[in-house]
């Protein structure tokens, strides 16, 4: 099969809302007029509706009333608004393909995307809030396979859970993997580059002896500890990647002294989903 041609003809391609197309093109911006982004999603009124929602959470607002966008920004920064609306954008975008868990799919994306965040506050000059992006949508491409192909993508879903390896099947019966086809989307979408090799190298962030690629190591990473959470941590704390680590730059005694915290986070994202 051939990506291009299967992602270029398909009848059921998310469409995302126009004002997330902005915001996707804002990453990397430095001069960002908040209050006209404001004004865009304030035509979107079920968005602002879900974003509002969030931002007044426990995990957002607290004791603080946000009332409108523009109080959001002001309260949450507009990075964080900007999570919010992504968040809000893509789950309302794609169609729930026969068989698939789409719920238990966003609570597993905003969990890696929440634990993505936290990696990033611990990895020199790199942006939490971009973290959280890439690690909310690293397993994009796994939706996508399903909604392109779902009979082949339900088939290798049930040879994985039997034991086998996912790239290796997805490889085999598609020609392509789910890290492939959601770095594709995401360049359709025009996410920035670093984004894109995020999603495209969250397997082997190493991509040569002298190029490691930063958000591809923080997914990596956050991975790594969502699929463990139920370990004891002295085995999480023992098995930690720490080469990955230090190819960030981390602080490796330092994360793995708090590592206990990401038992603790929570992404704030799932009103979306009710």
């Amino acid at each position: 099969m051939d990506l291009n041609h299967l992602i270029s003809n398909a009848q059921h391609m998310p469409n995302i809302p126009k004002v997330v197309q902005e915001l996707i093109q804002s990453f990397g911006e430095e001069n960002i007029d908040s209050s006209e982004v404001a004004q865009k999603l304030n035509k979107d009124q079920a968005m602002t509706a879900k974003v509002l929602r969030m931002a007044n959470s426990s995990k957002y607002g607290g004791h603080r009333q946000v009332g409108s966008v523009n109080d959001a920004v002001v309260l949450l920064g507009f990075n964080a608004l900007r999570t919010m609306v992504l968040a809000s954008g893509l789950t309302s975008s794609f169609p729930t393909p026969d068989g698939f868990n789409i719920k238990e799919f966003w609570i597993k994306s905003f969990t890696v995307g929440t634990i993505s965040k936290w990696v990033a506050k611990h990895v020199p000059d790199t942006d939490p809030e971009t973290a959280f992006t890439c690690g909310m949508i690293h397993d994009i491409g796994g939706l996508l396979t399903h909604i392109l192909v779902n009979k082949e993508a339900q088939e290798i879903d049930r040879v994985v859970e039997k034991g086998a390896d996912r790239i290796e099947m997805e490889n085999s019966r598609l020609g392509f993997n789910f890290t492939e086809a959601g770095a594709e989307l995401a360049h359709r979408w025009k996410f920035p580059e670093d984004i894109v090799d995020g999603i495209r190298h969250q397997l082997s962030p190493q991509v040569s002896e002298d190029e490691y690629k930063t958000l591809a190591g923080i997914v990596y990473i956050a991975k790594y500890i969502y699929e463990n959470q139920d370990q004891e941590l002295e085995t999480l704390v023992s098995n930690f990647p720490l080469e990955h680590g230090k190819s960030l730059g981390m602080d490796v005694v330092a994360v793995l002294d708090k590592l206990e915290e990401t038992r603790e986070l929570d992404s704030g994202m799932d009103e979306l989903l009710h």
